[in-house]
């Protein structure tokens, strides 16, 4: 039985970047996908037509590439780390409904997948569990879930697509808790400055019920922000969100959608190696 999704509900937000990564396989064959995004969409009960259009527009479609380009960033940071720490854990923050591990278990790793309970209560339905796999039903700025974590053999956190929601000193402040309970973790993210927050707002912040970026987590210059808050760490990485792992053919009001990310709200992926 499909699980039923309701329009104009919470769990709705959870299959937009479901289905923008599937639009964009669809329409991109040459782009190498989750391999359980068709399985995942197929078991979901949900009128998805209803956004077809407007998510294959030429907006749309790079919204729609945004989020598997995020993705296979992410799944890049994962793998290097896994090359020095084989037996890791990987910890999915803020998962919704991103099945990451399908695609970078080496048969030795962990993964722990964590979002709110309701959240995981959906993720339950839906996302059938994979050895050395466990979904944690909390919120992450409670940090009794890190008591949880398998962290003797190294810890990759990653985060796609979740900070955004985070007030500003929540953010950098679990940053601090991550550097002193996981020595020799990495965590990578998705982010952007001020002025890109102020773009989604919008949109799908607007639709969090967040009228106020100002107060909200972002990065304009990682380095200064994060040195300035006095956040620990060992190396710092940031690359492009769009083309910084992997450069990928564009048509012309692409390239443009480019270098406004790029340029104008920043949009990076970054990597903290406390």
């Amino acid at each position: 039985m499909k699980y039923q999704i309701k329009p104009n509900s919470v769990e709705e937000t959870l299959i937009i970047p479901l289905y923008g990564r599937l639009i964009a396989e669809e329409k991109y064959p040459n782009i190498k996908g989750n391999r359980n995004t068709q399985e995942i969409v197929d078991s979901i009960d949900y009128d998805f037509a209803s956004k077809r259009k407007k998510m294959t527009s030429v907006i749309g479609l790079y919204g729609a590439l945004e989020c598997v380009q995020r993705e296979y960033d992410l799944k890049w940071e994962i793998e290097e780390y896994l090359k020095k720490y084989p037996c890791a854990s990987i910890v999915n923050l803020g998962c919704g409904l991103l099945d990451i591990f399908v695609e970078v278990d080496n048969g030795k790793c962990y993964c722990y997948n964590i979002d709110f309970p309701d959240v995981i209560d959906i993720r339950n339905n839906i996302l059938q569990l994979k050895n050395r796999e466990f979904n944690l039903g909390y919120d992450l700025n409670d940090y009794s879930w890190m008591k949880e974590i398998k962290k003797d053999q190294g810890v990759v956190f990653i985060a796609s697509g979740v900070f955004y929601y985070f007030q500003r000193n929540d953010a950098l402040n679990l940053f601090k808790e991550i550097s002193k309970e996981f020595p020799n973790s990495s965590l990578a993210f998705d982010t952007c400055n001020k002025k890109g927050l102020r773009m989604m707002l919008k949109t799908w912040i607007k639709e969090a019920g967040i009228k106020d970026v100002g107060t909200y987590f972002g990065l304009g210059n990682p380095k200064k922000e994060l040195d300035e808050a006095g956040v620990k760490y060992q190396n710092l990485s940031v690359k492009s969100y769009m083309h910084g792992y992997r450069k990928l053919k564009y048509c012309f009001i692409h390239k443009l959608c480019n270098i406004l990310m790029d340029k104008v709200v920043k949009g990076r992926i970054v990597r903290i190696d406390f």
